[in-house]
C-alpha cells in the first residue's frame, strides 16, 4: 500500500543529518524519521563530506545527495521502503567510485601545479 502525499499530510523535509548508521531527516510538522544508512547502501559507503552535502528537492517532498547520486523520497521514507538498487548497479558505482579514487590518488602534483 502507498502512501499519497496527501494521506502524509504534505509531509516535508525541513533538515537532514546522516551519520555512519542513520538517516535523521526532520519534518516541516515536527515528525523526525530514523532509519539506519544500511537500508540506502550509496550513503553507506559515502564518506561524511558526501553524506552532509544534501539538497531537497521538490520542496523538500525528496532529498538528493549529488555526489552519491542518491535520491531519496519522504513518501519511501514514511512507507519504509528501502533503496530499489539492484546489486548489479550498486556493484557498478562502487567500482566507479574506486577507479575515480584511484585516478586521483596516482596523480602527483606539486604544490606549485595545484594553484
Amino acid at each position: 500500500m502507498s502512501i499519497s502525499v496527501t494521506e502524509q499530510g504534505g509531509a516535508r523535509a525541513v533538515k537532514v543529518n546522516v551519520t555512519d548508521s542513520v538517516l535523521h531527516v526532520e519534518l516541516a510538522d515536527g515528525r523526525t524519521l530514523t532509519v539506519p544508512t544500511e537500508w540506502y547502501p550509496r550513503l553507506a559507503h559515502g564518506s561524511h563530506r558526501e553524506r552532509s552535502r544534501w539538497e531537497l528537492i521538490g520542496g523538500g517532498v525528496g532529498i538528493h545527495w549529488p555526489e552519491l547520486d542518491e535520491d531519496i523520497s519522504v513518501e519511501g521514507l514514511l512507507a519504509g521502503r528501502r533503496s530499489g538498487e539492484t546489486p548489479q548497479s550498486l556493484k557498478r558505482w562502487l567500482n566507479g567510485r574506486l577507479s575515480t579514487r584511484a585516478g586521483r590518488s596516482s596523480k602527483v602534483t606539486s604544490r606549485k601545479e595545484r594553484r
